[in-house]
């Protein structure tokens, strides 16, 4: 694993993990994303409030929005592959992403 992206649904901040209705996985799934950083691993985060124009400009990502709407959301790619969609990865999936 050299580049994850992850395509997140509207959220108030950058993380999600703001706000009194935050999703519980949400301080797990940033906490594994700095850790992948911190061990090489290029991440790069966009959220649909935030910067809307990399979900356009993304053309897989564009087109499971156009079939399929913002329930799609989150996206997560893992060197270019699409590797998991409408949910956060579970501690199990974290896991097996890190033997790849």
């Amino acid at each position: 694993m050299k580049t994850i992206q992850i395509y997140d649904p509207a959220m108030c901040c950058s993380t999600g993990i703001c706000g009194p209705d935050m999703d519980p996985i949400l301080p797990q799934v940033a906490g594994f994303l700095h850790q992948l950083q911190e061990h090489g691993v290029q991440v790069e985060r966009f959220n649909l409030s935030q910067q809307p124009m990399a979900f356009v400009q993304n053309k897989q990502v564009n087109a499971l929005l156009q079939s399929e709407g913002v329930e799609v959301l989150p996206l997560f790619f893992i060197d270019g592959e699409l590797v998991l969609k409408g949910a956060y990865p579970d501690q199990e999936t974290r896991k097996e992403w890190l033997s790849k």
